[in-house]
């Protein structure tokens, strides 16, 4: 294994797998940190489930992983958080990529969480959805990580120890050779966290060129595009990914995001396909069982049904203040967990999912080890052909990716119904 990635969430792991597999990398993506060595890649991508939990448990967490890449072999670690840079004053970006610094005995990393394909850029600093500041973009209503500052730089100062480095657009667009010297003027001034600026993927490609040899890259999957191309250059590219299959079989999409993407595209899918929502009070009651969900979707197999949690952000908060935040969050994830599980029992090897935590709580309840990277949905969203006792295809999703037909799309590349 050549390049190690540490992923903070589910979906940021497929984004990132999807990302370095188009790019010519032999990629598998881990589910959790395996007890036993890798498969045969060139890259391999650890999905954890850390951006909103405690900060120490998430760097406990992420040394874990970086420990068991390293004896995997590889030469650079690639901590993936968010393009929307999802965390909160106290965390858990700035822990986490200190402590691989530390760990790695590394004296510098870039931070550069843009993706131009999902319009999220970085310009003096700042980040941008599209052509709104983030703070402007929706994810200031995140339930978990309120996004309230577009200045990058500001928001990771929040998070860190040391002072926060900056490169800017005029020196990344002069080439690898400048972004470099730039690099390591913030280096040597003690800058170890450098913010990046990148427009577009070229950008991209040249920062990525700059970083030849930096034991650690922090970023959002776009900053992947060029790192194969490093290893390519060395001549240690050549492996083979094993195939994908699709698989057919009864489908069910599942959405547990609230962004205003995932209400877009669960308006579009249920125009034309059932769905049952979850009610936070009958749920915390615990008169809404994963059971009854899984009758009710038994009765509507043949139309691939959606279950969901997916609902405006002003009465999700309503609900957290009624319930409790990490309650109602708890509650609902452990729902789709064992969700997750029966639908694979009751012969459904088809799931589109909706949501990072959503995500990671399928997954688990999938008892799955490994992924395996097939052809790209949307931007950023991969299939996924789930290796463990059942055979399941999956897509997985962040709340702000994939267009307003994503759920149609991401059932039918997964298999025939």
């Amino acid at each position: 294994m050549l390049l190690g990635c540490i992923a903070d969430d589910f979906t940021g792991a497929s984004d990132l797998a999807n990302t370095l597999a188009r790019q010519g990398m032999s990629t598998v993506q881990f589910v959790g940190v395996p007890d036993k060595p890798a498969l045969e890649c060139e890259a391999g991508v650890v999905a954890l489930k850390t951006r909103s939990i405690a900060p120490e448990e998430a760097v406990a967490q992420s040394l874990v992983a970086l420990d068991w890449l390293l004896e995997q072999g590889c030469q650079q670690i690639f901590f993936k958080y968010c393009s929307t840079f999802d965390s909160t004053p106290q965390g858990n970006i700035g822990p986490v990529a200190e402590a691989l610094l530390d760990a790695l005995g590394a004296h510098s990393a870039v931070v550069c969480p843009v993706f131009p394909a999902a319009g999220r850029r970085l310009f003096m600093g700042h980040l941008f959805v599209n052509d709104r500041l983030l703070s402007e973009s929706g994810m200031e209503k995140h339930p978990l990580n309120p996004m309230i500052d577009p200045d990058v730089r500001r928001w990771l100062r929040l998070q860190t120890k040391g002072e926060v480095g900056f490169v800017g657009y005029k020196q990344v667009r002069m080439g690898p050779e400048e972004i470099a010297a730039a690099l390591e003027a913030e280096a040597g001034a003690g800058r170890r966290l450098i913010v990046i600026d990148a427009v577009e993927d070229d950008d991209l490609f040249a920062i990525a060129a700059a970083l030849v040899g930096q034991k650690l890259v922090t970023g959002g999957s776009g900053l992947a595009l060029g790192l194969p191309e490093n290893f390519r250059r060395a001549g240690l590219l050549g492996k083979q990914s094993a195939p994908y299959t699709r698989l057919s079989g009864p489908g069910v999409a599942l959405s547990g995001s609230c962004s205003t993407a995932s209400q877009a595209q669960l308006a579009h899918y249920l125009k034309s396909h059932p769905g049952l929502a979850l009610d936070p009070a009958e749920l915390m009651a615990g008169r809404q069982t994963p059971d009854m969900a899984v009758a009710w979707i038994r009765e509507h197999l043949d139309s691939q049904p959606m279950v969901y949690s997916t609902a405006d952000p002003k009465q999700v908060a309503a609900d957290q203040i009624r319930f409790g935040r990490q309650e109602l969050a708890e509650r609902i994830e452990g729902f789709f967990r064992m969700l997750a599980t029966k639908l694979v029992e009751a012969g459904v090897v088809r799931i589109a999912v909706g949501g990072g935590e959503t995500s990671g709580s399928v997954v688990a309840g999938l008892d799955a080890h490994s992924l395996l990277i097939g052809p790209e949905i949307d931007p950023g969203v991969p299939a996924l052909a789930a290796i463990g006792t059942r055979p399941v295809r999956l897509a997985l999703k962040s709340g702000n990716f994939g267009a307003p037909d994503f759920y149609e799309k991401a059932l039918n590349a997964l298999g025939d119904g």
